[in-house]
């Protein structure tokens, strides 16, 4: 960890202009980097090769539209940084990023963290890809730490979920400073995004740093609170599966039986592990049988300091599918919205259900008649908020969205 670097910053709420060819004021640098690669390139969508297919496979549709080509400049490296776990370029370093500059700039930046214990590069086919398309930089961390031993880097439990926080505002700060070095002028919108544990990246940020962002989209983000959170939710799966009536019971829902044994085999049992570990390592049982209430006072307090509130300080639009799970809805995001309406932020937040959507994206290739994707109503709550944002336009009100119609390509709010 390192302490933040001392950027000025302009986060104002002004619509970006049309996309245009951008003026260049030099070669941009990353401010605080440790190590930095900058290279023009044809094309910095995924068809133009610069990002690592295995760090996003799966978390989109097979069938998702091919990207559009975008011509500009990448810079690729990290910030300093004393764990190793992070093996891209060969480097062995983490708190890497990456940082994307299109040609044609519409003023705006996003903003992501990687799911999961993923990489840098895990966002670039569902978010990347699109709004570069539409003209915006974009830039991403894998926050800090990366794999499932991601548990090891800190020094004390809960500093490697704490360090995910901080790289995402380091990186907010340096890239806004780059990015208005590279078009000669400030960033007009901010925006951040992410899915997963990075959806929880955007919660945290809206609430404990408002200032420098104008909105966000939050894609089934993970809720971390004292009462609420993986650690409450997944022994009770681990222990009932695979008795429906238990699994309803502890909070999955019903419907989405038939994606238990895939979670059951890839993910419950690893999740539960791994962040069990991150918090409290000094734990020697079973992991279904792990009661996280009743574990000492320092497993809680390292908790809260990682814990969302729901004082969210700018517009946020948050989409969650009715059949995950990994984060049960009705555990995780229903949760969170009771949360910002408990905190007086109603007015700032919109929440909707997507009927059918689960977790991971690329489950929808195996099960297209029963699961939806959610990477096109991701598009369709980003459009939705540059509307709310730049011509005052209200997104839609809170609802359940409906399995219907062309749910590969279309995602009507």
């Amino acid at each position: 960890m390192r302490t933040l670097l001392a950027i000025a910053v302009l986060a104002a709420t002004v619509v970006p202009a049309a996309p245009a060819e951008a003026a260049s004021c030099g070669n941009p640098r990353v401010p605080g980097a440790e190590h930095q690669e900058s290279a023009r390139v044809a094309d910095l969508s995924t068809a133009g090769g610069h990002t690592d297919p295995a760090d996003w496979a799966g978390l989109t549709p097979a069938g998702l539209p091919a990207p559009t080509a975008v011509p500009g400049i990448q810079i690729d490296g990290y910030f300093p940084d004393t764990s190793t776990g992070n093996t891209n370029h060969g480097w062995n370093h983490d708190s890497q990023f990456v940082l994307r500059l299109p040609d044609s700039w519409n003023g705006g930046l996003v903003i992501s963290g990687a799911p999961g214990v993923r990489e840098q590069y895990a966002n670039d086919r569902a978010i990347s890809d699109w709004v570069l398309a539409k003209g915006y930089a974009f830039a991403s961390t894998d926050k800090g730490n990366t794999g499932a031993a991601f548990y090891e880097d800190g020094r004390r439990p809960g500093d490697a979920l704490a360090e995910w926080n901080f790289r995402v505002t380091q990186l907010t700060l340096a890239a806004k400073a780059a990015v208005a070095h590279r078009y000669c002028g400030p960033v007009r919108r901010t925006l951040a995004t992410g899915l997963s544990n990075g959806g929880y990246l955007v919660r945290w940020q809206l609430e404990n740093h408002p200032e420098l962002f104008d909105g966000g989209v939050d894609w089934e983000g993970t809720l971390w609170t004292d009462h609420t959170n993986l650690l409450t939710f997944l022994p009770p799966a681990l222990r009932a599966y695979p008795d429906a009536g238990a699994m309803h019971a502890a909070g999955f829902p019903a419907g989405s039986e038939f994606l238990w044994d895939y979670h059951h085999k890839y993910y419950w049992d690893l999740t539960q592990r791994i962040y069990r570990t991150e918090f409290d390592p000094a734990y020697t049982g079973a992991e279904a049988d792990y009661d996280f209430a009743s574990r000492p006072a320092s497993v809680h307090r390292a908790v809260e300091r990682i814990s969302l509130t729901g004082r969210i300080g700018k517009p946020l639009l948050t989409l969650h599918g009715t059949l995950d799970v990994l984060l049960p809805i009705s555990l995780d995001s229903d949760l969170y919205a009771r949360m910002v309406h408990d905190a007086g932020r109603d007015r700032l937040f919109r929440y909707y259900r997507v009927e059918g959507g689960n977790h991971v994206d690329g489950l929808y290739d195996a099960f297209p008649a029963l699961v939806r994707p959610l990477t096109p109503c991701h598009r369709s709550a980003f459009t939705a908020l540059e509307s709310w944002l730049g011509a005052h336009i209200q997104p839609p009100a809170s609802r359940t969205v409906p399995r219907e119609g062309d749910v590969l390509n279309a995602c009507q709010l």
